[in-house]
């Protein structure tokens, strides 16, 4: 009977432990739940032999890491230092890479690291960061929880010279489901380069040369017309009906030169900046989808298809444009190169889809179904698919209020229609052009008579 009652002693008391340490998981785990947004703030400024890495990150993107603590959670400033030098290393010096000229610099110099206020501004520039790093800490006695404060760490790298190429590679994505590096690179020639990485965004080149930035935005184009579905789209639509050489080099030229203008003319801020212009391309790009449909299986020429398809191209243009703007930040001193490289690439990539498509299309018309009738099964297809788009995308353009035009919208919008009516009359010209063209090819090949 004793050794009954000792069992059911021992019984209880386990059961009591394991309720105790239910109760207490829960609490250690939110305390270390990876946070959903984060931004890292962080300087790079070559220095004579020194590549000064100046870095913030918020303390409580920073898990499996024991800061000390006192009373309820609050962070002891005055036991701290030994676990931030352990979490500026384990999260920030091993995670980033730097670059000399390709080369992997070594293992950094930790200089310093402190804990700073959720509301201290010092990391608007990289004086005020250096000076508040290397001057002052907060006091012993403050009264800190950990989860708001920041970490501010200041690594040197031994360099060959500050008049380098360097790059950085940020693998600073674990730190919460969203990571942001706001990246500020301090060149010795003067002046700031601000990036806006976002993840892990690769070998990030600081000054890139032409060559490097222009392999990039060739690279970016390429694949930026391969998985835009709605660009695939409108060549198909473009191409069905007309699938020689002659044909496609007029179309696919005349859709190039008109997106190639409003590509080049947003990068230079001359496009229309607001919210509701987005969605009105977006729009605008699957009413050219069911516009080209609809002509296919109405019937078209090829004196009327390269005017629309230059009219629509410089629609395109714009969306292109959206898609660039993150990545132009990768350019460096090189906008007007990394504009042309980014279209070179959008060609290189709609030419291997017209090297696809043309043949295949060709097979479809000669053995599965003829080409008149399977052009309109195609159109119909492709067009049942922008009509989806554009209503969808017509109700979200439809959110957004009316703009209401100042002075300055007005001029922008004058100019604008200048440069159209420019671009008419060199549509107009060309086609005359080209009519006149052929007449005198017809004249050439009727045989006069005797």
């Amino acid at each position: 009977m004793l050794d009954a009652g000792k069992t059911v002693v021992n019984t209880r008391m386990i059961v009591w432990w394991v309720a105790a340490l239910i109760s207490v998981l829960p609490l250690h785990a939110a305390a270390h739940d990876i946070p959903n947004d984060v931004t890292v703030h962080a300087f790079v400024r070559p220095d004579g032999e020194q590549l000064h890495l100046l870095v913030r990150v918020p303390l409580k993107a920073m898990r499996e890491v024991d800061y000390p603590r006192r009373g309820a959670g609050l962070l002891d400033l005055a036991l701290a230092d030994a676990a931030l030098r352990n979490a500026a290393t384990l999260w920030i010096s091993d995670n980033v890479e730097l670059y000399e000229n390709d080369s992997r610099l070594g293992l950094p110099r930790l200089v310093d690291a402190r804990v700073s206020l959720e509301s201290d501004k010092s990391f608007a520039s990289y004086e005020q960061a250096l000076a508040h790093v290397t001057g002052p800490r907060l006091p012993n006695k403050l009264e800190l929880y950990w989860e708001q404060g920041l970490l501010d760490v200041l690594f040197d790298y031994p360099i060959g010279s500050d008049r380098s190429d360097f790059s950085i590679r940020p693998r600073l994505e674990r730190l919460g489901l969203r990571t942001t590096v706001a990246l500020r690179f301090l060149p010795t020639a003067g002046g700031v380069r601000a990036f806006d990485l976002h993840g892990d965004p690769g070998l990030v080149r600081l000054a890139p040369r032409w060559h490097q930035a222009a392999w990039r935005f060739v690279e970016s184009g390429f694949f930026h017309i391969l998985e835009g579905t709605d660009h695939l789209l409108f060549l198909l639509c473009l191409v069905i009906p007309f699938r020689k050489f002659g044909q496609l080099v007029l179309l696919v030229t005349s859709f190039t030169v008109a997106h190639s203008i409003t590509l080049i003319a947003s990068a230079y801020d001359l496009g229309p900046g607001a919210l509701w212009f987005p969605p009105l391309i977006e729009t605008l790009i699957a009413i050219s989808i069911l516009y080209m449909a609809i002509e296919n299986v109405l019937g078209s020429n090829v004196g009327r298809r390269w005017m629309i398809t230059f009219g629509f191209g410089l629609v395109h243009g714009f969306a292109f444009s959206f898609a660039l703007r993150e990545t132009l930040q990768f350019a460096g001193s090189h906008l007007l190169t990394s504009l042309l490289s980014f279209n070179l690439g959008v060609e290189l990539g709609q030419l291997l889809v017209l090297v696809l498509l043309v043949p295949l299309l060709e097979l479809l018309f000669r053995f599965l179904v003829a080409e008149r009738l399977g052009t309109i099964i195609l159109s119909v297809l492709v067009g049942h698919t922008a009509w989806h788009w554009m209503t969808e995308r017509a109700d979200k353009l439809s959110q957004f209020p009316w703009p209401v035009f100042n002075a300055s919208q007005l001029a922008g919008t004058i100019r604008w229609l200048m440069v159209l009516l420019i671009l008419g009359g060199l549509v107009w010209l060309g086609r005359g052009a080209l009519r006149e063209r052929a007449r005198r090819r017809q004249r050439q090949s009727t045989p006069v008579p005797k």
